[in-house]
């Protein structure tokens, strides 16, 4: 039936049209983004899943941050450490030689000269063992530092303080101790030897907790990548596919803009019926 007043056939194309339109917007959204799901009307529960665990993969930035802050302090503190241990043996070789009875005023009193200075050179060393302000050498920090080790900060990592000053339980040698006779010499051989062992024994605890750090630094930069492939999982769009839907609704489009103007133009037809 031909009618001025309805045109189903227009009407139809009409609504195939607005279809193919939102599903081509929806397509170039997709392509253009990267995302099936770039926002919450796109699919909320998946957006609200992939945001959240966005949340999760910055926050361990920060994990990731104080992990290396960690290292790095403990990195200085195993060099200043390390350095303390090279001055004792000198110390060590100084006090033996001066145990040697059968030396002179001045020999002595040189080797007492460089034992001295050996001594103020560990206090120099384990004071300028900072790095941000930390020092894990100096005695300053009696619960030593803790590091973040996952995204809720319920998990830390602690790293003792190993106190090396002068005089200490670690370093035995004191700040006023010196080997200007054999009998002070003698003493200070073993000393020394206790305080080389202690010295040693506290970095390698110090290199156990940096390792400690390592791993878990590890972890975290395996964690991340593996947040941000379960993220693309759930939201990345299928480029290759949408790239081919794209095509398809474009050509979609031209024939149902093609279908629309054909069934407008039917209803001119009736002025044929009246010539």
């Amino acid at each position: 039936m031909f009618s001025v007043n309805t045109n189903p056939g227009a009407l139809i194309a009409l609504q195939n049209l607005n279809s193919t339109a939102a599903q081509l917007q929806t397509a170039q959204n997709q392509v253009s983004t990267g995302l099936a799901v770039s926002s919450p009307k796109d699919n909320g529960a998946i957006w609200a899943i992939a945001q959240n665990e966005r949340g999760q993969q910055q926050s361990l930035d920060a994990v990731k941050n104080s992990l290396q802050t960690g290292q790095s302090i403990i990195d200085v503190a195993n060099s200043a450490g390390q350095t303390v241990s090279d001055l004792l043996i000198q110390m060590k070789e100084k006090a033996l030689a001066a145990s040697d009875t059968s030396l002179d005023t001045n020999s002595r009193t040189a080797l007492n000269a460089d034992f001295v200075a050996l001594r103020n050179q560990i206090s120099t060393v384990v004071q300028n063992a900072t790095f941000n302000g930390v020092n894990l050498l100096d005695g300053s920090l009696t619960n030593g530092i803790t590091s973040l080790a996952n995204a809720d900060g319920t998990s830390v990592i602690t790293t003792k303080s190993q106190d090396l000053s002068l005089g200490g339980t670690i370093v035995g040698v004191g700040s006023t101790d010196t080997i200007g006779t054999v009998t002070t010499a003698q003493a200070m051989i073993d000393t020394v030897a206790t305080s080389l062992n202690a010295v040693d024994n506290a970095l390698a605890t110090l290199g156990t907790s940096s390792k400690a750090l390592g791993d878990q630094l590890d972890f975290v930069g395996s964690l991340q990548d593996t947040l941000e492939t379960g993220i693309g999982n759930l939201v990345n769009a299928n480029l290759a596919k949408e790239s081919a839907t794209l095509s398809a609704l474009q050509t979609k489009q031209q024939l149902g803009i093609q279908a629309l103007s054909i069934a407008n133009s039917s209803s001119s037809a009736l002025l044929g019926l009246f010539r």
